[in-house]
């Protein structure tokens, strides 16, 4: 998933080359071909994203209504006013969770995605 992190303001082709298994997420042509979802090596259940910023609400709300899960972070000296929008993605349904970005061990970011892989895993079994 790191590559798609490299990408600016395009994830949506990219989340959709792995769904697809898709090497290249220029290749236009592979990625618009048809393919049942049945056949798609990654299916958007078995993906998180995490979004930052404005520019990844698209592809936040894209791979949540695909059934994949999508968490926003920010900030934790963030002001009232971008917190009251950043919980109102929630509300509008466009992410499954809201933390602070704080990527260490038993943080809330970290609860949150290792109940996400785990809850991937049950499926899987």
């Amino acid at each position: 998933m790191a590559r798609c992190c490299d990408q600016l303001h395009n994830e949506d082709p990219v989340l959709i080359s792995y769904q697809q298994g898709v090497e290249n997420h220029w290749d236009n042509k592979a990625i618009n071909k048809y393919m049942p979802e049945g056949s798609r090596p990654i299916p958007f259940g078995r993906m998180i994203f995490l979004g930052d910023g404005d520019t990844d609400i698209p592809t936040m709300k894209m791979l949540t209504y695909q059934g994949g899960h999508s968490i926003a972070v920010y900030d934790e000296q963030r002001g009232q006013k971008d917190l009251d929008k950043i919980h109102g993605l929630i509300s509008d349904d466009r992410v499954d969770f809201v933390a602070p970005a704080n990527y260490e061990e038993n943080s809330q970011l970290d609860i949150i995605v290792k109940g996400i892989l785990g809850r991937i895993a049950h499926e899987l079994r």
